[in-house]
């Protein structure tokens, strides 16, 4: 029959209606099974091994992913794959998370008792306490009777929204658990833009052979000479006294003004005449979000790094540096 929008309009409303209600209802009836298996994530000493079949098992999945992600060694195992081979990846110091609908999953009765054996716990996520899977289980999150969204009553929709809450709830929960902070989330998550933000300048400055250290007392031309030869040319040089402390910053913006002020003889002036004494600065333990903030209020293309509550200088970052992680 030929599309009719506003049927389609209440259907997805319809959808949405009865998987929010769902996660509501979910809501108000958390009580000691969740707290009791936020403990038991929370002391596994191995990994929470996520499996079920089907598309509770692609939910499993995503709960998975997101408990690696924020502190919680786990991995998903597809149960049928477990029951021929695959089931060696279990340890007696992991946690099976089950997840099925029904209870009564017939891989994951035979899974259940072959990961008991092994030693590990299994704790369940399903409809009632009452299924042979809960049966089996150490411990059960019961979902309670959800009827699903597909007009055929058919295709997983509530159950599977929320199977995926309940999950999410677990995995923030013991996040606050562990204290888990931002910058572990980011090196769990390097290639992510939180995961830039939250990088250290310490992790993307020029340090050692690139470092552009030149001895207080050196002339102009000495700093052009530094600053030719460093690797990778960066356009500063940076002046530190015998302890390698800061004295200030000469760049090539600062021989642009020289010459254009017809100082030509200046190269052969000592180099602190002309540079920048006590610039802004990036400490060591500063996020290179913070450090960007600090290169567009100061409008400037380098910034030493020097050591905490210091002038020694450990690093320098060009705002190229800044562009190659595409901060």
């Amino acid at each position: 029959m030929a599309f009719q929008r506003e049927r389609a309009q209440a259907r997805g409303q319809e959808v949405l209606r009865l998987e929010a209600k769902a996660i509501e209802t979910l809501s108000a009836s958390l009580g000691d099974s969740f707290l009791e298996a936020c403990e038991w994530i929370l002391a596994c000493q191995g990994r929470v091994v996520v499996t079920g079949m089907g598309k509770a098992g692609l939910i499993g999945q995503k709960i998975s992913a997101t408990l690696a992600s924020t502190g919680t060694p786990s991995l998903s195992l597809h149960p049928a794959d477990a029951l021929h081979g695959d089931l060696g990846r279990v340890r007696a110091e992991d946690l099976l998370l089950t997840l099925s609908k029904s209870g009564k999953t017939r891989e994951l009765l035979h899974l259940v008792p072959a990961a008991k054996a092994i030693g590990a716990k299994v704790l369940a996520i399903t409809e009632s306490s009452e299924s042979a899977l809960a049966r089996h289980a150490d411990l059960v999150m019961e979902l309670g009777p959800l009827s699903e969204a597909c007009p055929l009553g058919l295709a997983p929709t509530v159950t599977t929204t929320a199977m995926l809450a309940l999950g999410d709830a677990l995995a923030m929960a013991v996040l606050e658990g562990r204290e888990f902070t931002r910058e572990e989330f980011a090196a769990f998550h390097p290639a992510g833009d939180l995961g830039r933000e939250l990088m250290q300048v310490v992790d993307i400055m020029r340090g050692q052979e690139e470092l552009p250290l030149l001895a207080e007392g050196s002339l102009v031309r000495d700093a052009l000479s530094v600053m030719t030869e460093t690797p990778g040319r960066p356009g500063a040089a940076l002046v530190v006294n015998d302890q390698k402390e800061l004295q200030g910053i000469f760049t090539d913006g600062d021989l642009r003004r020289m010459l254009q002020s017809g100082e030509s003889q200046a190269l052969l002036d000592p180099v602190e005449r002309h540079m920048v004494r006590n610039p802004r600065v990036l400490v060591e333990g500063m996020l290179v979000g913070e450090a960007l903030r600090l290169f567009r209020q100061a409008h400037v293309d380098q910034m030493p790094v020097v050591a905490q509550g210091r002038r020694r200088v450990l690093g320098l970052v060009d705002v190229q540096d800044l562009l190659e992680v595409r901060i």
